[in-house]
């Protein structure tokens, strides 16, 4: 029974080797590795061909997988051969059951408990390693895996082989896998470049606001409301004429009945010229429309629906439909950028 423990906790330690080498071949930041390896680390130098070539990094990946199925189904078939005969007996001592009865009940005990087992032992914990020290894990787990790569090369070569072949059947394309990094990772590697003399001080600081910019919202970029310098739709031609004079914008929002409902933006250019060649006019005839972003807009997202819409202004509103306020290019900009103090918008409202 002994020898029988052993083999187990040894494929379960394999599984767990497999897994652990999967998640922190993928996770490790390669900048990492090439430094490690250029500072003269064996185990670095080992790991950086994988690291480097989408191709290899498919093949690393395709052996753990493999090592992982393998170890498997070999740890489920013996432990159900070796174990469950002696659990069906103590099942037949405990309860009324025949023998075949026992034997099924201990199978499904045995499968039960080796899940659990193998879920806690050999996916959950190596995985959570591998996530928190992807460097560390990947070294530690590469001459294994560099073995298992030539131990399962033939049969990698026939399942990546097959798996392309049905993808492309599929439409899918290259499987090939990348190194995703989080924000955070991203954040890192900006700060190393910025160490290393790749970057200025400066550009550091504007790569990273660009990094973090779904940070902020269409809410935290816009100005209020009560800021704008704004025209009421039912306002006398005179009055319009006045405020557009004596704003310093060149786009003036227009509002219906209160400002909670801005209905257009108003150009001081088309303002003029239409007063020039042919007198007063409605204003609704010179407005032009407006796009409203949710003011809960990732300040990226509503650059990119500024862009996509060919606007300058967007009319930031909460859920009602109701004008919080106004947000313009220049504002999301000016976030990005880093800049205290901001250019005058165009709808933006004295201070």
């Amino acid at each position: 029974m002994s020898a029988t423990l052993v083999f187990i906790a040894v494929m379960v330690a394999a599984n767990a080797l497999y897994v652990a080498a999967e998640f922190a071949a993928v996770g490790v930041r390669r900048s990492r590795v090439r430094r490690l390896a250029e500072d003269g680390s064996w185990l670095a130098a080992r790991l950086l061909p994988y690291v480097e070539d989408r191709v290899a990094l498919d093949r690393y990946v395709g052996a753990c997988q493999i090592g992982i199925t393998v170890t498997s189904l070999v740890l489920g078939a013996y432990s159900q051969a070796a174990i469950t005969p002696h659990v069906a007996p103590v099942l037949a001592g405990w309860f009324t059951m025949t023998d075949l009865g026992a034997l099924s009940a201990a199978a499904v005990l045995v499968l039960i408990v080796l899940t659990a087992v193998q879920l806690v032992l050999s996916e959950l914990i190596p995985k959570t390693l591998a996530l928190q020290y992807p460097s560390g894990t990947a070294l530690a787990t590469v001459l294994p895996m560099q073995w298992s790569l030539v131990i399962f090369r033939p049969l990698n070569a026939l399942l990546n082989g097959a798996a392309l072949l049905v993808l492309r059947r599929l439409g899918a394309g290259d499987h090939a896998h990348h190194h995703l990094h989080s924000p955070e990772e991203l954040d890192l590697l900006i700060a190393e470049s910025r160490d290393g003399g790749l970057l200025e001080p400066e550009e550091q600081l504007r790569l990273r606001r660009a990094l973090h910019l779904n940070r902020r919202t269409a809410a935290d970029l816009m100005v209020p409301r009560d800021r704008l310098t704004a025209i009421d739709l039912a306002s006398a031609w005179n009055d319009v004429l006045q405020t557009a004079v004596a704003s310093p914008f060149s786009r003036l929002p227009v509002f219906r009945g209160t400002r909670a409902t801005i209905v257009g933006v108003l150009r001081v250019k088309d303002l003029v010229e239409r007063y020039a060649s042919s007198g007063p006019v409605p204003i609704e005839t010179l407005m032009r429309p407006v796009i409203q972003v949710d003011a809960s807009l990732a300040a990226d997202a509503v650059l990119a629906t500024l862009r996509e819409r060919r606007a300058h202004t967007a009319v930031v509103v909460d859920g009602r439909g109701d004008a919080l306020g106004l947000v313009t290019i220049q504002d999301v900009l000016s976030e990005l950028l880093g800049l205290q103090d901001r250019s005058p918008s165009p709808a933006r409202g004295e201070p």
